[in-house]
């Protein structure tokens, strides 16, 4: 259910507040592109800067605007464990298929925090959680035999690895118990990760091409193994021109080209430059996104 071309979805704004109707119709667009489900209020939702009232609406709206299609996996990670516990209720009552749990930021817990932290997650909720590993952005790597002592509790049910570091993810599909879900957390890496035993990605690249993604894991899945490598190298330029900047503004200003949204972002982050804002439109028009959904 939580395995494929998952896309980690941005949060349009304009004039300051959530656009909804914007939002609705990304999620469309996932929908009709063959996706196999949304990750709001992640990184690349600007989680960060949204208020609970925010955090909440836009899960719901989520929600509502899949209406079953598609598995929504709710971004209810925080740096207080009281927090996230308060969060991921509201998810499961709202009907999120799932939550998406950060490691906890800035306090920097150790191994056995960790650990605790998302035990006392899970003993809250009945809702299936994802493990959410990011030290880039945490300054925390949670460690493989970490994540293999969490993949025994019942309602933890899989990981989104973002440290680039295959060594790490073979360990964790090694350690952890089978079954366990291994999603790439970087673009870059979802083909080599399939390749090992993983089962597909959390995306920022998919919120502009969900089809190339989608077709990508799909010709994989299906033994094309030539086919996904070409589509692998193909979306190459672009997973590079979406971190050119910090993630979410080149992807939010590739949406704003394709006249998705507004393009707007919240401070602290700024608009793009004008030369990786033409590297960024070089790649897209390469893919052919400008035709909304990308050439297969």
């Amino acid at each position: 259910m939580f395995t494929g071309s998952l896309t980690a979805i941005v949060t349009p704004f304009r004039n300051g507040r959530v656009d909804e109707a914007a939002f609705k119709n990304l999620i469309e667009f996932q929908i009709a592109n063959g996706s196999n489900g949304i990750v709001p209020c992640g990184t690349t939702g600007e989680s960060a800067t949204l208020s609970y009232e925010e955090h909440y609406r836009v899960i719901e709206l989520a929600i509502q605007s899949a209406a079953g299609r598609m598995p929504v996996i709710a971004g209810t990670g925080s740096n207080s464990t009281a927090e996230t516990i308060a969060l991921t209720k509201h998810a499961e009552k709202a009907g999120a298929q799932a939550a998406l749990l950060i490691t906890p930021y800035y306090n920097k817990p150790t191994q056995q925090g960790l650990f605790e932290h998302y035990r006392a997650v899970a003993s809250e909720v009945g809702l299936p959680i994802l493990l959410y590993n990011v030290p880039g952005r945490t300054s925390v790597n949670m460690l493989p035999e970490t994540v293999a002592r969490l993949s025994e509790i019942k309602n933890i049910v899989g990981i989104k690895e973002a440290t680039g570091n295959l060594q790490q993810v073979s360990d964790v599909l090694e350690y952890s118990k089978k079954g366990f879900i291994v999603l790439s957390g970087d673009d870059f890496t979802t083909l080599p990760l399939l390749a090992i035993g993983g089962h597909g990605v959390i995306s920022v690249t998919s919120n502009v091409v969900p089809g190339m993604v989608s077709d990508m894991i799909k010709a994989f899945e299906a033994g094309k193994l030539d086919e996904a490598k070409r589509l692998h190298f193909r979306l190459q330029p672009l997973h590079r021109a979406m971190f050119l900047e910090t993630n979410p503004i080149p992807v939010k200003t590739a949406l704003a080209m394709m006249g998705m949204i507004d393009g707007e972002m919240r401070l602290p982050l700024t608009a793009m430059t004008e030369a990786n804002r033409a590297t960024l439109s070089s790649a897209l028009k390469e893919l052919g996104a400008f035709s909304k959904g990308g050439q297969r």
